[in-house]
């Protein structure tokens, strides 16, 4: 019943004002106190899952795009960040919600779907299954081809409000986060809410094996080759690929030319509620 209510609604653009926009393979945890997120959101989930985690108590709530590549040890680093700012608070429950996938061809997301229950079946602690839209619960089909009915989410930090979401603007460093994703990135957490600053790497990669093939392979080839299911992904998954196949090739060693002096690229919500780069000569 939860599946088919947030699947009848239209997704929902959410401007970049007061949003933390949150990449596959990050994460982000934060509260209702915080002064200048009010609401976490990823989308262009095909075969991945997005999981939002809230303790009712003190809600704290935790936003992550997960695509399968170590799902134990990511539930596990989700539940600690969200019990890190919930342990004062003795009453409240943790509260999941799995939105995400469809019913592909490989079946990569029902497996995802069965690790990310068992990851959270494994906790010690009661984790209350809330809103599980995933697989065959998030599938529509058309001229007998399937496609995810939601790609993205957004949860209001404030009142809990989970909704279907399209975001113009996935910003900062768009092209730097998804390239250390290419490179095979563990799940990163990439927000501190108690200084309310976003917080960038720094990340180290060698030089990405074939760039120059890839970047001349034709848009069938790069959908093809580097997706995990061609036929559902949205219509900018090519020339993001695109555009982060270049930035890696333009930045072979980020530990030169992108942080060289070792520390991560900062970011606060300036009065306007976006995101401005903080000086790092100021850290």
């Amino acid at each position: 019943e939860k599946a088919k209510l947030l699947r009848s609604q239209p997704a929902q653009i959410v401007e970049p004002k007061g949003l933390l926009y949150v990449q596959q393979r990050e994460f982000a945890v934060t509260t209702p106190k915080d002064g200048s997120v009010s609401i976490l959101g990823s989308d262009d989930a095909t075969t991945c899952h997005i999981v939002v985690l809230r303790h009712t108590g003190s809600g704290a709530t935790c936003l992550t795009h997960c695509d399968g590549s170590d799902t134990e040890a990511e539930v596990s680093l989700i539940m600690s960040s969200v019990k890190s700012f919930s342990n004062s608070t003795g009453c409240g429950r943790l509260e999941v919600h799995l939105v995400g996938g469809f019913n592909d061809d490989r079946q990569l997301s029902q497996k995802l779907t069965n690790q990310l229950l068992r990851a959270f079946d494994l906790q010690p602690e009661d984790v209350h299954l809330v809103t599980f839209c995933v697989t065959e619960l998030n599938d529509r089909e058309e001229q007998d081809i399937h496609f995810p009915i939601i790609y993205g989410i957004a949860v209001n930090v404030k009142t809990a409000e989970i909704f279907p979401a399209t975001f113009p603007e996935k910003g900062p460093d768009e092209d730097l986060r998804s390239a250390h994703v290419l490179t095979g990135a563990p799940l990163t957490n990439i927000y501190d809410a108690r200084t309310e600053q976003l917080q960038i790497g720094p990340y180290f990669w060698g030089p990405f094996p074939h760039v120059d093939f890839w970047l001349k392979q034709d848009d069938a080839q790069i959908l093809q080759n580097l997706s995990t299911s061609p036929l559902a992904e949205p219509p900018h998954f090519v020339s993001h690929i695109r555009s982060t196949l270049t930035f890696l090739k333009e930045h072979p060693f980020p530990s030169r030319s992108l942080f060289p002096n070792r520390k991560p690229r900062i970011y606060k919500k300036n009065e306007e509620g976006l995101w401005e780069q903080v000086c790092s000569d100021k850290i």
